[in-house]
């Protein structure tokens, strides 16, 4: 039975009135997944993984994200707010844990959870860390770009990927159950992931792997902590007699979305690269050469891992400093907290894993294989008639790609900029001769 693709979601989108088709977006996209057509950059959805790295790049804000409206809380007779560590991070020094959590329950909030919390529901269950996957080294499945970047442009590294649930979908299931366990109707219940990027929204939204039950919204990281650094500046007084009860999370979950922080806890020989560009050059090398005695993969698309998050209004490194720091002091779970995490995760031990996840391969000319090849062979001849100084004139990220448009009828060699240059100044010559002409 032939395997349908579904089509991704997409959280990142271009304004038309904004860009100025710089080509900077273009540049720095990992996966080359965008055109200068027109003067205005235009993204091909089937190579976008929402890194984000087009959000960063862009002087004139062209790059929007997707947000739900935060009014659709309250929606619902009880909010939850899954939100993860690094949100913490954002916040000065002198601003305390609990002044955070109460200011999430006085904008409406009813129920607060750190993403990560998931991570210590899967140690419940087996007592560590496990992987699933068919073949070693196992890849994480934690950061959503990752998993896209493998599965369009590395379909045969798709079974590496780890078939665990990331945190935020484990907590997420177990406060469904919760929730369902006390005979409160799912409709009344609204589950919200506090997101610092474009690739969780995007993974949410997109329908497959049963995560459509899992979330009600997603909200985006900079527009909450306004929200909640507003209210402490107007609250200070009042929060600093409110201690918040909400479920603890252990020192490795805390650190879990940093770079090392999940793979220090996976047994076995384990490696941690962060930022999307250094991922892709390793998987490129991997790909190719292999790398023996390996036996985890962590992989994360934003500097310093979630720290980096394009939503992250704070710098990336103090963040990573202050969840650092926050470990330190960390208390352990309590035994009678640890005993409930542990009578609830056994309930839904089958549901943390999914069955498989599918190759959206991009790479291919063509579907029917003789005639990726005849292509192939085309780019091949017609690159040595390109100038080959990846200009981006053409409104391609590079030669190679603008070669790769023109076989599959999306450009014409006449969009080379430099090409055209050089004929105009070849039929200047023959008009006016070499003395007019500047020398080169």
């Amino acid at each position: 039975m032939k395997m349908i693709k579904r089509p991704f979601h997409h959280a990142l989108a271009v304004s038309k009135k904004a860009c100025r088709g710089c080509t900077r977006c273009m540049k720095n996209c990992p996966t080359e997944a965008i055109r200068i057509i027109r003067g205005t950059a235009q993204v091909d959805p089937e190579r976008c993984i929402d890194c984000g790295q087009c959000l960063d790049a862009c002087p004139y804000r062209a790059i929007t994200i997707e947000q739900d409206d935060f009014s659709k809380i309250f929606d619902y007779s009880h909010r939850v707010a899954i939100f993860p560590a690094v949100f913490i991070g954002q916040f000065p020094d002198e601003v305390e844990e609990s002044w955070i959590f109460q200011s999430l329950l006085d904008i409406g909030f009813t129920h607060l959870y750190e993403s990560e919390f998931g991570v210590d529901v899967l140690k419940s269950i087996s007592n560590r860390f496990s992987t699933y996957a068919s073949q070693r080294p196992v890849i994480s499945s934690y950061c959503p770009a990752v998993v896209r970047l493998i599965q369009i442009r590395y379909p045969n590294l798709v079974d590496h990927i780890n078939l665990l649930r990331p945190p935020m979908e484990i907590t997420a299931l177990y406060v469904r159950q919760l929730f369902e366990e006390a005979g409160i109707s799912k409709q009344d219940v609204g589950v919200f992931f506090v997101t610092p990027c474009a690739a969780k929204i995007a993974d949410i939204k997109t329908p497959h792997k049963g995560k459509e039950h899992l979330f009600n919204g997603v909200i985006n990281l900079d527009y909450l902590y306004n929200l909640v650094y507003s209210n402490i500046s107007r609250q200070k007084k009042r929060l600093q007699r409110m201690k918040p009860d909400i479920m603890p999370v252990s020192t490795e979950a805390c650190l879990w979305s940093l770079t090392q922080g999940e793979s220090r806890t996976v047994p076995g020989r384990s490696l941690a690269i962060d930022e999307i560009h250094n991922v892709i050059e390793f998987l490129e090398m991997y790909e190719n050469n292999g790398v023996g005695n390996l036996d985890f993969l962590e992989l994360r698309a934003c500097s310093e891992g979630c720290a980096g998050g394009v939503l992250n209004p704070g710098n990336t490194f103090l963040t990573s400093e202050r969840l650092l720091h926050r470990s330190e002091h960390m208390e352990s779970i309590p035994e009678e907290k640890w005993s409930i995490i542990q009578k609830q995760s056994r309930k839904f031990d089958r549901k943390i894993k999914i069955d498989y996840y599918e190759p959206h391969s991009t790479e291919a000319l063509d579907e029917d294989i003789s005639e990726a090849l005849k292509k192939m062979n085309e780019v091949n001849k017609l690159l040595p008639k390109l100038p080959g100084i990846d200009c981006g004139l053409c409104g391609a990220p590079s030669c190679e790609a603008l070669a790769k448009d023109i076989v599959q009828n999306k450009a014409a060699i006449s969009h080379c900029g430099v090409l055209q240059l050089n004929k105009k100044h070849s039929q200047l010559k023959e008009i006016w001769g070499d003395s007019l002409l500047p020398k080169p």
